[in-house]
């Protein structure tokens, strides 16, 4: 078994009085790809930003290495969130921001380089992704599927030892996605870091992902976890046909 890194332990994900999920426990082990889905409307991403720092829980804890992300002081909380990269659905690039400009702003706000040191690392995280030359581009003079990988160089600037992607193959098409899947398993392993995704996209859930948890907007908690493989003969019915698209195996 691998060791704990994140570990969500009896949480309750609320809007006011509208409860979104309750009573979710599960463990994100050093090192995993761990999926979080469901249906629509489940609460997917929500969890993310519960996870990310964005959201206090209505309840229970959520804890890095052990330490209550939301009952530590303030330094140590920004000091956990310094270990963590995010690339989101849009990728949120800056358009008026060429690619390694991007890239380089996390490493201008929190390291002592220099301006030419920053370019160069900026550089070599583009390199990292398959973006080597493409330094001086803005957003929109590349594909979609070139900006993912801007925002994963961007996310990987400060060397996380997390990555947390939401919907990172929304709007890709499939060769695109699977190019995609493989720079994350890539990175996992050159980083050394774990990786938390949100997707609906079921050949990415099966082909890269090591444990996940379902979440059901109806009973609005978990309802299964576990390696989505082995998922795929869940005792529940709703758990196998989001694994299957309502086909046989």
């Amino acid at each position: 078994m691998t060791e704990p890194h994140i570990v969500v332990h009896d949480l309750t994900m609320a809007y006011g009085d509208r409860v979104i999920q309750r009573d979710l426990n599960f463990t994100i082990g050093r090192g995993d790809i761990f999926i979080i889905m469901g249906g629509s409307g489940c609460g997917k991403s929500t969890l993310l930003r519960h996870l990310i720092g964005l959201i206090r829980p209505a309840k229970g804890r959520i804890l890095y290495d052990g330490v209550d992300f939301w009952n530590a002081d303030p330094s140590t909380r920004t000091a956990l969130l310094r270990r963590i990269g995010v690339l989101y659905q849009s990728g949120a690039l800056w358009s008026s921001m060429t690619l390694a400009e991007n890239v380089g702003l996390p490493l201008g706000e929190y390291t002592d380089l220099d301006d030419a040191e920053i370019m160069a690392l900026a550089s070599l995280k583009l390199a990292l992704v398959g973006l080597k030359g493409f330094e001086n581009y803005y957003p929109y003079e590349i594909s979609g599927g070139m900006q993912k990988r801007a925002g994963l160089a961007r996310a990987i600037a400060l060397d996380p030892e997390i990555l947390f992607f939401d919907e990172p193959s929304a709007g890709l098409d499939p060769v695109s996605a699977k190019r995609l899947d493989d720079l994350i398993v890539e990175l996992r392993d050159s980083l050394g870091a774990t990786v938390v995704i949100v997707t609906h996209e079921l050949p990415s859930i099966l082909a890269i992902g090591t444990n996940s948890v379902f979440l059901d907007a109806e009973r609005k908690t978990m309802i299964a976890q576990g390696p989505p493989r082995e998922l795929l003969h869940h005792a529940d019915p709703k758990v196998r046909e989001f694994l299957t698209r309502g086909g046989t195996l």
